[in-house]
């Protein structure tokens, strides 16, 4: 049987809205903005130029219509998972003045990697939606190694992502 014919008919189950997510998750709100909660953080140690880092964390985070996630840095790669939701935009502000959009979730990817070092932000671009996704880094995640953007270096190092990093950083 076509599997795709079997599923036509279907639709995806109804997710719960973001209220009861970040009531049923215990989600907290993060300083890049979203809710987020640390879920693994390996007691492996890994030796980095940062000094010594867990070899891997992870975190559940959602984004909702009225919240975004700030253009940011962090010093390990982040590995990007869909689980719930609606689409998510992570737009990415790549050393050198490359400016690169990747849609994630239905109709999408539901796993794409950020590169250590690239300045990035995310939301959801729907009225009314969120998305839930899962956050791995590795060398571990530490706020020590989080860096939140200024929109002037960021316009000046990026001015064909003028209107994205205007709409995505704060204040």
């Amino acid at each position: 049987m076509n599997v795709r014919a079997a599923n036509a008919g279907s639709r995806r189950p109804a997710s719960p809205d973001a209220a009861t997510l970040i009531e049923t998750l215990g989600l907290r709100t993060h300083p890049e903005g979203g809710y987020y909660r640390e879920t693994f953080r390996s007691e492996q140690l890994v030796e980095t130029p940062r000094g010594p880092r867990s070899a891997l964390t992870t975190i559940l985070f959602l984004l909702t219509a009225d919240s975004f996630s700030a253009f940011h840095r962090i010093a390990s790669d982040e590995v990007w998972n869909f689980y719930d939701g609606d689409p998510l935009a992570i737009e990415i502000l790549h050393p050198g003045g490359l400016y690169e959009r990747r849609n994630l979730g239905p109709g999408g990817p539901w796993q794409t990697v950020v590169p250590a070092g690239a300045a990035f932000a995310s939301h959801v671009a729907e009225p009314g939606s969120h998305a839930l996704v899962g956050c791995d880094v590795a060398p571990g995640f530490e706020f020590a190694d989080f860096e939140l953007c200024e929109r002037s270096e960021l316009s000046a190092s990026h001015p064909n992502a003028a209107t994205i990093i205007s709409r995505l950083t704060r204040g």
